[in-house]
């Protein structure tokens, strides 16, 4: 028995249970609470609002802080339905999993391939970053060299073992955070000692340049800024990996939220006020918004923190995509170990999944170096990251409820914490993805489209690949 109830391990040949599986096809266990958090911060990324900045405080009224405490809130209700759900099918596919043992083997083959859009993307994208501020930091090299070595430092890494690109990553991350407890400790003193541009309560109020508060501005910022805690969910690819049980992958889960929530608040609190532009005027100039958290920084502290943030942020968008990678990596693992994806997948060697890990750096190398070498390739690959995360995400808030009200296998229901909280957080991401670009939006619908002709394929009697 779990804390949920009954899990969905044990039940022998039961295409919705635990399936007993080959040691070639088993991964070891190593990981404890910290490194689970390394991960999931490591992809998240301490100090994720720095990009984003200039465009929430344009679109929320310069309410910025107050968006990320309604999207941490929001983000919440996923981070507790895979709590939920992770104990019950405590294994590496994750949201695959449990989709497949809450909706049926379709909606989990679903789950799982539109997560994975997500999970080769991103890591892309994180690659491109790094790439890009190596290029401006060494400008005779070009940014598609800088980017590849990204992906084949990361890539040694993660091949090396899920323990050992852990304590690498532990390393980066304490970068991360000592860069960022400068920033804060800088920006109070310029605040103690000049003052603040905006008035003390403008992060959570709206500064005013464009009218009364607004809530709608806020809500409609949120839909943006919720994209900022993509990865979090990683941690719960590492199930199988983890020492002690199942339980301490749902508290990271709940943990790393809960602390990404409370750093991107505050950072976006400080910058706030130094920020000497108005909401407005980022509003009417977009094409100054993206650099607007380093502007505030470089006007009010120095050139100095300006570069310290930015060498931080090529280093650990590197180390981010390493998370990335490892998580696509266990979950190519679980579909091919399911024959959902071809079985070859589903190899370990010492434990670790290297075959679909080296899949996955190949497609994230492609994608990456191929966004490198053009102009307009950061732009394509932002714009369709997130739609495979969040139709994954509403089919995990759909699985507790399949699960625990549909077919109440996991125990005694809880109406509160098995169909309120999965309905509201399913009706966020819907939201999200309403209110997506509309590339987005189609791309997803493509990828969708290709699923659904591999799922076909695997008809009654072939219903399995590389089987």
């Amino acid at each position: 028995m779990s804390e949920t109830g009954t899990t969905a391990q044990g039940a022998g040949g039961d295409d919705h249970g635990h399936r007993e599986h080959h040691p070639e096809q088993q991964l070891k266990r190593s990981l404890g609470f910290r490194d689970l958090v390394v991960y999931g911060l490591l992809f998240i990324a301490p100090m994720a609002p720095v990009g984003v900045f200039g465009t929430l405080d344009a679109k929320s009224h310069g309410a910025v802080a107050l968006v990320y405490v309604v999207a941490t809130v929001a983000m919440a209700f996923t981070a507790f339905s895979y709590a939920q759900m992770v104990r019950v099918v405590p294994q590496a596919g994750s949201v695959f999993a449990y989709a497949r043992v809450g909706l049926g083997n379709g909606a989990g083959f679903v789950a799982g391939w539109m997560a994975m859009l997500d999970y080769v993307l991103i890591p892309a994208v994180a690659y491109l970053f790094s790439g890009i501020a190596m290029e401006a930091l060494v400008p005779e090299v070009s940014r598609w060299v800088w980017t590849a070595l990204a992906v084949v430092v990361t890539t040694l890494l993660n091949l090396w073992g899920v323990r050992a690109a852990a304590r690498v990553g532990f390393l980066v991350l304490a970068m991360e955070i000592v860069v960022l407890l400068v920033f804060v400790v800088a920006a109070i003193v310029v605040l103690a000692r000049d003052g603040a541009a905006r008035d003390w309560l403008s992060p959570l109020s709206g500064d005013g340049s464009q009218g009364a508060f607004a809530l709608s501005a806020v809500v409609g910022a949120v839909s943006v800024a919720v994209l900022s805690y993509l990865g979090f969910d990683a941690i719960a690819t590492f199930a199988e990996e983890v020492t002690g049980g199942s339980a301490k992958v749902a508290r990271a889960l709940l943990f790393c939220l809960a602390l990404a929530g409370v750093l991107f608040v505050a950072q976006t609190y400080l910058v706030a006020l130094l920020e000497p532009v108005s909401s407005a005027q980022l509003a009417a100039e977009p094409e100054r918004q993206g650099s607007a958290f380093y502007d505030a920084v470089d006007a009010s502290v120095g050139t100095w923190l300006h570069d310290l943030v930015a060498v931080s942020k090529a280093i650990g968008a590197a180390f981010a995509a390493l998370a990335g990678q490892a998580a696509a990596g266990r979950l190519l693992f679980a579909m091919g170990r399911d024959r959902r994806l071809p079985g070859v997948l589903s190899r370990t060697d010492a434990g670790v999944p290297r075959v679909a890990l080296l899949v996955s750096a190949v497609i994230t190398m492609v994608a990456a170096v191929w966004a490198a070498r053009r102009d307009d390739g950061l732009d394509h690959l932002v714009s369709v990251v997130d739609v495979g995360a969040l139709t994954a995400f509403t089919l995990l808030h759909a699985s507790v409820v399949g699960w625990f009200v549909v077919r109440r296998a996991g125990g005694p229901v809880s109406w509160w914490r098995h169909a309120l909280v999965p309905v509201l957080g399913a009706a966020i991401t819907v939201a999200v993805i309403v209110e997506a670009s509309g590339t987005a939006q189609l791309v997803g619908a493509i990828w969708l489209a290709v699923g659904l002709v591999v799922l076909a394929a695997q008809a009654p009697g072939r219903r399995t690949l590389g089987a």
